[in-house]
């Protein structure tokens, strides 16, 4: 096998041609479509005479330049060459494709009955030979011909210009982009569907047709995502300024599809899992879920589409600013808080844990084998929270100016990272020469505390010391510009104003060196301190906070987060002893006052039901893996267990009133009625722990009118192996088996299944008539529910769980590596293992590695993982 290659950042070059105009045109066929391709070309550095296009799974029919057949060239290695071109030229290129063929799901491919396109990021060169790189530039115009009565709607980029019929039954629709956009953002879509219109005003009065295309029979499933979309054009109106620009906005949900959605212009394609909702088939997360990703989409117009990125190591230009960008939806249209402990549970989770992997790298690589494999939590949710710190340091106002300044220099080009940070430079006139190293370096910084009270002159000093450890490839680390927000508290729990040489000081701190040290004045006692608060840094912050000093700020923080943050403080300093007394042997021990801090919140009407849901909600077994240099799974699974059995135990008659208090008329997805099902719902966890957990399970999941109390429940029984689990997934399943869809959350709970023979119905469910391992979705719902979210199944210490995985991996290595690519990271943490579970998960990837057919995407994370 020929070993990838690494392709650099630092080796960047402008492209030595461009292209400004293609025309494309595209007869659909099952097993041959014939694309027909006619490029604009133009020289772009005199001494270039060879032009080099990208092509991979192509059948090359004809090549024409100015009209005339070209032999001049030669093909290989995913390369056509064509050589002595003149400085500019027409070129026409003919291919034939098999879209039913393509189970990689990149290029043109079939989603059940219908054809569509995923470019991003290199899928482009599956269609016909390009230049399929960010940093071209094309005007795109497209034809469609395909059977009407099988593909009535013909849909691609842009406005639709014009139509017809032909003699055979065929029909075609024609397309037309007036945008210079990448070949990434190219999309098509033929089907037959069902849509739901609707149409929006501008702020500047243009009216624009929106449609949604969905599967027939699922029309009743997209008005929420149709109301997203309309919630999220008005929003970045008054937020952001940024008008649509286009007649038409198009929405087509497909079931097959290895990513969430894709920004396509003009012509968005989704995961299905994204679009279609009602309320007996989505729950609230799915409706959140939407909303979010319905948003991100469509923002991207702006930030990816108008302004897109240089190379693909500029990824996070887009997605990092996008990913804010949706987050700022969400947070305004719902709560806040919530939707902030929900952002930093994924960094201090999952993104947390990627930094600390063989696949750390900064929210701008260096360094890639395989683009995909940079789809990353690191590039995405790090890269938006980046940009948050930018917003901190600068504020609202100067932000907002920098993205006006930024649209301005760059729209319709090809942007670099270091363009926006200078944007944002600019317009402020705040210097960010520190903050830019954020961008190029990777892992997660640890900021370490140490206060001291001064009585006899009545100050207090904070020393902050920031420390990144090494990670492969980037043994240095320089201090970084972290923003620090915090606030000081008297005993009544006033704020206390922050003072320094006498004069008033902002409450986020700067901290730019490896130590430093802050004084505050006329502070008359000892305060309590509320650190990293809105979690201003995405930093591990290490400070030996008291119980008394933690209970004291879940109850007085006026931050929501704050307040929440000490919860998961205190927990976290039970759940660490705990560990250590199950190795020692002991038996696991909570005080009365962390209860009595949680009962607290539970029962204090002024909070918000969700907030109150959340402080509730227990950090899960992957996090806590992440405190440890040496994972040990089994003490983790017992301790967090036991914490669980010790709240319901100690709260069942606050747990049982609210539960029953709780109960709502008919179903709504108001924010309100939402917030109480999430804390009525937390309660039912909690009691499913106690002996009135199966009567009350059944009860709930007899009555519910709506997924999300249906779900609830089967989590409970399914969690808490309640003797009604049996049943309630027999009768789901029977009633459900027909939808993908809904069956991928019964798939997820059976992949979660903590009984001692999970792997064995993880096999069994793979036989179900439901499941299919060439859908992304399924694939992910049971396998990496199973990998990656039931660690104590998975890990299981006769390397079954381990065995498996390497199963699934072999197969989908052929069929869709960039799935397998996902399914592998569990391995990736292998050396954060006891040595017995180490060699046997070492052993996996080495047959991996063996493979002689190894997929790039694969190959990358194998080999890292080896070398680390």
């Amino acid at each position: 096998m020929t070993q990838p290659t690494a392709k650099y950042r630092s080796d960047y070059q402008s492209p030595d041609f461009t292209i400004t105009d293609i025309s494309l045109e595209f007869d659909l066929y099952d097993t041959a479509t014939k694309v027909l391709a006619v490029s604009k070309v133009i020289r772009q550095k005199d001494t270039a005479t060879t032009l080099e296009l990208d092509g991979d799974h192509l059948k090359l029919v004809r090549i024409e330049i100015n009209g005339v057949a070209w032999s001049d060239f030669a093909e290989g290695e995913g390369k056509l060459s064509v050589y002595n071109v003149p400085a500019e030229f027409e070129l026409l290129i003919e291919t034939e494709i098999n879209p039913e063929a393509n189970t990689l799901l990149e290029g043109l491919y079939k989603s059940g009955g219908a054809f569509c396109t995923q470019c991003e990021a290199e899928g482009f060169r599956n269609i016909t030979y390009y230049l399929d790189r960010p940093d071209v530039l094309a005007r795109y115009t497209t034809k469609v011909i395909a059977d009407k009565a099988q593909y009535p709607y013909l849909m691609s980029n842009g406005n639709r210009v014009d139509s017809g019929d032909l003699d055979n039954g065929r029909h075609w629709v024609q397309w037309q982009d007036p945008f210079p956009k990448p070949s990434y953002l190219f999309a098509l879509v033929a089907g037959d569907f069902d849509v739901l219109r609707d149409k929006y005003t501008t702020k500047s009065g243009r009216v624009v047709d929106l449609e949604i295309f969905v599967d027939k029979g699922n029309l009743d499933r997209a008005e929420y995502a149709m109301t997203s979309l309309i919630n999220s054009m008005k929003w970045d109106e008054e937020r952001f300024g940024l008008e649509y620009d286009l007649d038409i906005y198009m929405i087509v949900a497909v079931d097959f599809f290895n990513m969430g959605a894709m920004e396509n212009k003009g012509l968005n394609i989704f995961n299905s899992k994204y679009v279609l909702a009602n309320p007996n088939t989505a729950t609230d997360t799915d409706y959140q879920g939407i909303e979010s990703v319905i948003g991100h989409e469509y923002f991207h117009n702006w930030t990816g589409n108008r302004v897109t990125c240089r190379d693909w190591f500029q990824l996070s230009l887009k997605e990092g600013l996008t990913v804010f960008r949706d987050q700022e939806f969400s947070s305004d249209l719902g709560s806040r808080p919530v939707n902030r402990i929900n952002n930093v549970r994924i960094m201090r989770g999952p993104q947390f844990a990627e930094d600390r992997g063989p696949m750390s790298h900064p929210i701008r690589p260096d360094k890639v084998i395989e683009m995909n494999n940079f789809y990353t939590l690191t590039v995405y949710e790090k890269g938006s929270e980046v940009i948050r710190m930018m917003h901190t340091l600068l504020g609202e106002e100067n932000f907002q100016a920098g993205m006006k300044l930024y649209f301005e220099r760059h729209d319709g080009t090809a942007a670099t990272c270091d363009d926006f940070v200078q944007a944002m430079e600019d317009a402020s006139g705040i210097s960010l020469e520190r903050f830019r190293r954020w961008y190029s370096q990777a892992g997660t910084p640890v900021v370490t505390v140490d206060t001291e009270y001064l009585a006899d002159v009545k100050r207090y000093r904070v020393t902050v010391k920031q420390h990144t450890a090494p990670t492969p490839e980037q043994e240095e680390k320089l201090p970084l510009h972290i923003p620090f927000d915090i606030e000081l508290y008297n005993r009544q729990g006033d704020v206390l104003p922050l003072q320094c040489n006498g004069e008033a000081m902002h409450h986020v701190l700067n901290v730019t060196e490896a130590e430093q040290v802050f004084e505050f004045e006329n502070i008359d006692e000892q305060p309590v301190i509320s650190m990293l608060r809105e979690f201003s840094a995405p930093v591990i912050l290490e400070y030996d906070y008291s119980d008394d000093e933690l209970i004291f700020l879940m109850v007085h923080a006026r931050n929501e987060f704050a307040r929440w943050d000490a919860g998961q403080m205190l927990l976290a300093k039970y759940i660490k002893r705990n560990v250590e007394r199950v190795r020692q042997g002991e038996a696991f021990e909570l005080p009365e006052a962390v209860i009595d801090a949680f009962r607290g919140v539970l029962l204090d009407e002024k909070l918000d039901p969700a907030f109150i849901a959340e402080v509730l909600t227990l950090p899960n077994e992957n996090e806590i893996a992440g405190w440890y240099k040496t994972v040990d799974v089994d003490a983790i699974h017992q301790v967090v267990g036991e914490l669980e059995v010790a709240f319901a135990k100690a709260m069942e008659d606050e747990f049982t009133a609210i539960y029953h208090a709780l109960n709502q008329g008919a179903y709504t997805i108001e924010h309100d009625a939402m917030a109480k099902r999430a804390l009525r719902n937390t309660c039912l966890a909690y009691l499913g722990h106690t002996g009135q957990g199966n009567q009350l399970v059944s009860k709930q999941y007899q009555v519910s009118d709506n997924m999300t109390d249906t779900m609830a429940a089967m989590a409970v029984a399914n969690d808490a192996e309640l003797p009604c689990r049996e049943a309630q997934m027999t009768d789901f399943s029977d009633k459900w088996t027909h939808d993908g869809l809904v069956m991928d959350k019964w798939f997820i709970l059976q992949g979660k299944n903590p009984a001692e023979n999970a792997l064995e119905n993880v096999r069994e469910t793979m036989k179900h008539p439901a499941f299919d391992l060439k859908n992304p979705n399924r694939t992910r719902s049971l396998v990496a529910s199973f990998c990656a979210n039931n660690p104590v199944r998975f890990h299981a210490k006769d390397g079954s769980g381990y065995q498996f995985l390497t199963e699934i991996l072999t197969t989908l290595n052929t069929s869709n590596p960039q799935v397998a690519s996902r399914l592998i990271e569990p391995f990736l943490k292998y050396r954060q293992y006891d040595e017995a579970r180490q060699s046997l998960m070492r052993a996996e990837l080495e047959k991996l590695a063996k493979l002689e057919n190894l997929a790039k995407d694969l190959y990358e994370k194998v080999q890292k993982a080896l070398q680390q």
